[in-house]
């Protein structure tokens, strides 16, 4: 099987999720990080009554039109429960920030323009109608719909749906995602090794990732090089209704490459397992009992932008967003020469700066590492962006600009 393009690669993945997974209704407070199932409209009216942006009094504008003017002070209106009285003329309301404008008040003095005594306001500064005050509705009105389906929810969405009267949301269900390490000389994080052995850090990174992402990890733990027990993890991935089964490692073909064999004796129908890029040749995309298969390379680096590339997007698309196929990368600067790119689209892991380059404008300037071994996961947690070098590009000048993937959007 010919290498594919990274482009191609990803609209065969994409293309191969059917449908999203189910809508479901969630308390407010564990929306975060769920991709939006209806459009959201507001209950009310924010704020549903004229309210004062700051500490004062209420007043009519017209009397403070001759400065000093005393006013007669009837109450107080506070945030949570109004003046329940009228501003005639000659009187003042003491008010707070966020507090119902009283009927018959047009205006508020700040607090700092005023002197106090006793019952008695003396206003030192002229009032202006509708001076620091908030209409009604100057947020939003009952019935805009300000979410719509398909929104990725963060803290500020979340805020403004509760600000719009919602407790809970209709929002996709978490994508499951079973993850399955093999190899014989994996041991998980923190347990005892052999000399030959190494720890299978890729496991809780992808872990970290789907949940990232907005899935919901299945770590499956790490099968041996043999056909037998790649069978059980298997079948405990179908029996976990996974909607992604993620492998790492065993996908090439050597002598103890099996998880492509073990999957094609389940039925899995192959679509492809080699993708022009590095670091992550060798990606296996296929359908597994009505479950996606991405077989991300075992090398940790590997899965890692593998799965940035891939497997992001499919969980994305799974959860209902339609921006999952979206171009992730955005411009910058080069901050050294570079050499010529060979046939693979590549992706060095690179430190990113800001640079100043006028007293307005500032611009990302990018310098990948002079290592760059996929085995190195320390270079790994040191960058901030993969700085990618298309198929057979020429030899680049610093100064010249280029393509970047930031990866605080992942991690």
């Amino acid at each position: 099987m010919s290498l594919i393009s990274v482009e191609d690669a990803l609209k065969r993945v994409l293309a191969g999720i059917a449908k999203p997974v189910e809508i479901e209704r969630v308390a407010l407070g564990d929306c975060a990080g769920r991709t939006l199932g209806e459009d959201v409209g507001a209950t009310r009216d924010q704020p549903p009554f004229p309210a004062s942006a700051m500490d004062g009094y209420a007043v009519r504008s017209t009397d403070t039109a001759t400065i000093p003017a005393t006013l007669h002070v009837i109450g107080a209106s506070v945030a949570g429960a109004r003046f329940g009285g009228k501003v005639g003329p000659g009187k003042a309301v003491r008010i707070f920030t966020g507090a119902p404008l009283p009927e018959g008040a047009d205006a508020v003095v700040l607090q700092e323009d005023t002197t106090r005594d006793c019952d008695q306001v003396t206003v030192k500064e002229a009032a202006k109608a509708s001076r620091h005050i908030r209409p009604a509705g100057l947020d939003f009105r009952s019935g805009d719909v300000l979410l719509k389906a398909g929104q990725r929810l963060d803290a500020r969405h979340i805020s403004l749906a509760a600000a719009m009267g919602h407790g809970s949301l209709l929002v996709y269900e978490r994508p499951r995602v079973a993850i399955l390490a093999t190899g014989d000389e994996l041991v998980r994080p923190g347990d005892p090794m052999g000399p030959d052995q190494i720890a299978a850090s890729s496991l809780p990174a992808i872990a970290a990732m789907v949940a990232k992402a907005g899935g919901e990890p299945i770590d499956l733990g790490i099968a041996r090089d043999n056909l037998d027990d790649l069978n059980e993890r298997l079948r405990a991935a179908r029996d976990a209704e996974a909607d992604i089964l993620v492998t790492l490692g065993g996908a090439s073909v050597g002598d103890h490459d099996l998880v492509q064999k073990a999957l094609t004796a389940h039925g899995m129908e192959l679509d492809f397992w080699q993708v022009a890029l590095r670091p992550g040749k060798p990606l296996m995309h296929g359908s597994f009992q009505g479950t996606t298969v991405l077989g991300l390379p075992g090398n940790p680096v590997s899965s890692f932008v593998c799965a940035i590339l891939f497997l992001v997007p499919a969980i994305r698309a799974l959860s209902g967003d339609p921006a999952a196929g979206d171009d992730p990368t955005e411009p910058a600067i080069l901050g050294e020469d570079l050499p010529p790119n060979a046939m693979r689209q590549d992706y060095m892991r690179a430190s990113l700066a800001t640079e100043r380059v006028s007293w307005e404008a500032h611009r990302p300037v990018v310098r990948p590492h002079p290592v760059q071994d996929s085995s190195m996961l320390r270079l790994l947690a040191t960058s901030e962006a993969l700085l990618i070098r298309p198929p057979h590009a020429e030899a680049a000048k610093a100064g010249d600009e280029c393509r970047i993937i930031k990866l605080s959007r992942y991690c």
